[in-house]
C-alpha cells in the first residue's frame, strides 16, 4: 500500500508531521506538568468551550476523538457567524476556496489542491442529512435552520465514494421536535435584498409522527452595474426553496426519516468583464449588450430507514432527484459600441445558451456496528444511476434578447447530446482498539463507473466504465480524554468521461495522500488546537478550458502533480463572553508533468491559493433589562491565486474584513442583527480566463459582489 503515495513527498511529510506531533506532545505535556492557571473570574467560575459533535465516520462522535481533519459549525456559531450559505461556511474555512460564476448555480470548490470543474464530478463529496448530492448544481445553496456543517479534508473515498477526492461536506438540518415551535424571520439588504425565512415544527403524534416544514424566499435587484446597459445584471428573481422532514418511530428499534424539498430559481447568468489588460488586478465593469438569465428548479426527496439489530444498525438511504438548469446570455460579452466587428470578427453579436437537465436515483444500504466495543465496523453498498440531457447553442444576437436561442434561423452552433452514468461501490470499515489509548482503523471502497455518452443531433454514441479500489489506513494514539495524535494513509478518486461529442475523453483522477495530525483541548477546557500536515500526489488531475477552434467545453488532464500542506484550527475562550477563533491554511499544489505542454511543470495547479488566514473575535454582554448583546468581527486573508495551468494570470492577495452587531432577549425569543461582510469593499474576481483558456481573443473576469449590508430580525415561538 505505501509504494501508491509519492516517494519524492515522504521526507518532506515525515519532517512536517512529526513536528506536529512532537507539538501536540509538547503541549499536551506542559499542560499535564503545569501548575493550573488560575480561573477567569466569572460568575460561574471556568468557562469553557462548547463541546461538538460530528459525524465525520458515520457515527455521532465527538470532534476532538475524530481523527480526520475536519472543520466543524455547531448551530450555535452558524447563527452567531452568520452563515446562510455555502460561500459564508467556506470563506471560514482555511485551505478551501469557493467562487461563484456563469450561471447562478454554478460554483468551483477548491479543497486542499484538488478543484472542481465545469460538467465533471465534484472534488468533494456533499451529503445533506445522510443523503448523498451527487450533482455539481447541488454545492451551492442557501443555509437555513441548519444544526451542523463538517468539512472533511483529505481523501474521504472509503466512506464517502469517488466524490470525495478532496473531502466531504455533511450537513445536518434541524430535526423535527416533539413540541410545537417556529420561527420567522425578515432581512433586508443593499441592492434592495430581501429574504423571508420561516418554519414550523411538532408532533402530530408524540414520540411517533414528528414533522418540520421551513422554508424561505430571496429577492434582490443586484450590485454589479452592466454600464453599458446602465442597469444591475446580477439581480434575483426569486430564489425559493420549501424542505419538509417527517420522522417516523413505529417502534423502538425502528425510524424512517422521509426528507423533501423544492426550489425554484430565476437569477443572473454570463456576467463576465472583457479584460483588455489581462491584468487580473484590472478590475473592470461589464458592458455586455444581453442580459443573461439562469432559470431553474430542483425536485429532491429521499427516505432513510435505520432499524436497529442485534448485529447493528442496519440503514437504507433512498433518493430521488430531479434538476433542471437553463441559461441564457451573451458569449462575446461585449456590446456593438465596443466590439463593431462582431463576435470573433464575424460581423455580429452572439449569445449562447444551454438546457440542462438531470435525474438522478441513488440507493444505499449500511450495517454499523455498536459503538460500545473494542472492534467496531460498518459495511454497505452504494448505487446511482444519472441521466443528463444537455442542448447547448450559440446563435446570432441582432436584438440583445434571450429568446433569440429558440430561433433556429439565428442557431450558428448547435450541440446535443444525453449521458447515462450508472455507479456502484462497495464499502468498509474496520477499527479496532488495542487498548484504551491507542486503535487502528482500515476502510477499503471499490467504485465502479459505466458511463454513455449519444450524440442527438451526429447519432454518435460512446461507451467506457472506470473503477478504481480506495484504501485507507489510519493509527490513532490518545494522549488524554481530550488530546489525540494520529497517522493516515488514503486515497482517492474521481472517475473520467466524455467531452462534447467529437471531442477527447478526459481520464479519471487518483490521488495519494499520507497525513500526520494532533488534536488537544487545553487550559481546562478553553483552548481547542487542531493541526494536520499533509502531503499528496494526484495522477490525471483534471483542469477545465475553452477550446478557441471548436468554442467547446473540454476537460483535460495534468499527468502528475504533488501537493503538500498544513491546515490549522483554533478556539480560545479568555473569559466567559469573549471567543477567538481562526486557522490557517497552506496549500503548495505543483505540476510535476504535463505531457501535452511540459511548459507548466513546476507551475501552481488551476485555482490554488497557497496561503489562507482566518481569524474571529465575538464578545457577548449582558446589557441589562433581560437583553444581550453581542459583536463579531471576521478577518480573512487570501494568498494571490492561479488561475491557469501556465500560471501568467495572477489575481492578488485579498483581505476581507466583516461584523455582526446582535441584540436579542436573554430568553432568545428575538433577536436584531446588523451585518457587514467585505467592509472595505475590495472588488476582485471571483473566477478570471485568459484569451489562452477562454476560447476568445481576450481575458474575461467574473466579478464578485462588492460591499453588502444589512438588516435581520427573528422571531422565535412555542
Amino acid at each position: 500500500m505505501q509504494s501508491s503515495f509519492p516517494s519524492q513527498a515522504r521526507p518532506l511529510t515525515v519532517a512536517l508531521l512529526a513536528l506536529s506531533a512532537a507539538c501536540a506532545s509538547s503541549m499536551a505535556w506542559a499542560q499535564a506538568s503545569s501548575p493550573e492557571p488560575a480561573k477567569p473570574a466569572t460568575e460561574e467560575g471556568a468557562a469553557k468551550l462548547e463541546t461538538v459533535v460530528v459525524s465525520a465516520q458515520r457515527r455521532l462522535e465527538r470532534l476532538q476523538d475524530v481523527p480526520v481533519a475536519v472543520k466543524a459549525f455547531s448551530s450555535k456559531q452558524i447563527e452567531s457567524m452568520g452563515i446562510k450559505s455555502t460561500q459564508d461556511f467556506i470563506n471560514l474555512t482555511p485551505n478551501m476556496s469557493f467562487d461563484n460564476s456563469f450561471t447562478y448555480g454554478n460554483s468551483f470548490v477548491v479543497l486542499r489542491g484538488v478543484t472542481q470543474i465545469n460538467n465533471a464530478d465534484s472534488p468533494v463529496a456533499v451529503v445533506i442529512d445522510g443523503v448523498p448530492q451527487n450533482d455539481q448544481k447541488q454545492l451551492k445553496m442557501s443555509l437555513f435552520d441548519i444544526e451542523r456543517i463538517e468539512v472533511l479534508k483529505g481523501p474521504q473515498g472509503a466512506l464517502y465514494g469517488r466524490n470525495a477526492i478532496g473531502g466531504a461536506i455533511n450537513i445536518e438540518t434541524k430535526a423535527p421536535s416533539d413540541k410545537f415551535e417556529g420561527f420567522v424571520g425578515l432581512g433586508l439588504g443593499n441592492g434592495k435584498t430581501r429574504e423571508l425565512t420561516g418554519g414550523i415544527s411538532g408532533a402530530l403524534k408524540e414520540g411517533v409522527a414528528l414533522y418540520r416544514l421551513v422554508g424561505q424566499s430571496k429577492r434582490g435587484d443586484g450590485l454589479i452595474q452592466n454600464t453599458f446597459l446602465n442597469q444591475p445584471l446580477d439581480a434575483i428573481d426569486k430564489d425559493d426553496s420549501l424542505r419538509a422532514r417527517l420522522l417516523l418511530r413505529p417502534s423502538e428499534s425502528v425510524q424512517i426519516d422521509l426528507r423533501a424539498s423544492a426550489t425554484d430559481l430565476r437569477g443572473p447568468a454570463t456576467w463576465d468583464s472583457i479584460v483588455q489588460s489581462k491584468n487580473p488586478a484590472d478590475i473592470v465593469a461589464p458592458k455586455e449588450n444581453m442580459l443573461g438569465k439562469t432559470w431553474g428548479s430542483t425536485r429532491d426527496f429521499s427516505a432513510k430507514v435505520e432499524a436497529d439489530l442485534a448485529l447493528g444498525t442496519l440503514s437504507s438511504i433512498t433518493s430521488r432527484t430531479k434538476l433542471v438548469e437553463n441559461y441564457r446570455g451573451d458569449i462575446d460579452f461585449s456590446n456593438p459600441v465596443d466590439l463593431p466587428k462582431g463576435f470573433l470578427g464575424l460581423g455580429f453579436q452572439a449569445g449562447q445558451g444551454q438546457n440542462r437537465s438531470v435525474q438522478l436515483t441513488s440507493q444505499e444500504l449500511r450495517l454499523t456496528s455498536p459503538a460500545d466495543q473494542p472492534l467496531r465496523w460498518i459495511a454497505g453498498l452504494y448505487y446511482l444511476d444519472t441521466r443528463k440531457d444537455l442542448e447547448t447553442r450559440v446563435f446570432v444576437d441582432t436584438d440583445g434578447s434571450n429568446d433569440q436561442f429558440d430561433d433556429t434561423s439565428k442557431v450558428i452552433v448547435n450541440l446535443s447530446e444525453r449521458s447515462h452514468n450508472k455507479a456502484s461501490a462497495l464499502f468498509g470499515q474496520l477499527d479496532y482498539d488495542f487498548n484504551p489509548a491507542l486503535t487502528l482503523s482500515t476502510a477499503l471502497r471499490y467504485d465502479r463507473d459505466q458511463r454513455e455518452q449519444q450524440d442527438l443531433i451526429g447519432g454518435g454514441m460512446r461507451e467506457a466504465s472506470y473503477s478504481k479500489w480506495q484504501p485507507k489506513l489510519t493509527l490513532t494514539r490518545k494522549l488524554g480524554r481530550d488530546d489525540l495524535v494520529y497517522g493516515t494513509l488514503s486515497t482517492g478518486f474521481r472517475s473520467g468521461g466524455f467531452n462534447a461529442p467529437g471531442l477527447a475523453s478526459f481520464r479519471p483522477e487518483s490521488l495519494s495522500n499520507a497525513e500526520l495530525g494532533s488534536k488537544m483541548v487545553g487550559l481546562d477546557g478553553r483552548l481547542l488546537f487542531n493541526v494536520a500536515a499533509f502531503a499528496s500526489q494526484s495522477k490525471d488531475f483534471q483542469y477545465f478550458y475553452v477550446d478557441i477552434k471548436s468554442g467547446s467545453q473540454v476537460i483535460a488532464n495534468l499527468d502528475k502533480v504533488n501537493i503538500r500542506g498544513l491546515d490549522m484550527d483554533f478556539r480560545y475562550l479568555p473569559f466567559k463572553g469573549l471567543e477567538l477563533d481562526g486557522g490557517l491554511g497552506m496549500t503548495h499544489s505543483i505540476i510535476a508533468k504535463d505531457s501535452i505542454n511540459a511548459a507548466n511543470e513546476g507551475k501552481h495547479t488551476p485555482k490554488n491559493v497557497p496561503f489562507k488566514l482566518n481569524l474571529g473575535l465575538q464578545y457577548s454582554q449582558a446589557l441589562g433589562a433581560g437583553l444581550m448583546g453581542s459583536m463579531r468581527l471576521d478577518y480573512e486573508h487570501r494568498d494571490q491565486k492561479y488561475w491557469h495551468p501556465d500560471n501568467a494570470a495572477v489575481s492578488p492577495a485579498l483581505d476581507l474584513l466583516g461584523l455582526r452587531l446582535s441584540l436579542r432577549d436573554a430568553r432568545d425569543r428575538w433577536s436584531l442583527t446588523l451585518e457587514g461582510k467585505n467592509l472595505a469593499d475590495k472588488r476582485y474576481y471571483a473566477d478570471y480566463n485568459s484569451a489562452a483558456y477562454s476560447g476568445l481573443p481576450y481575458d474575461l473576469g467574473s466579478l464578485a459582489s462588492g460591499r453588502t449590508y444589512g438588516l435581520e430580525l427573528k422571531y422565535r415561538f412555542d
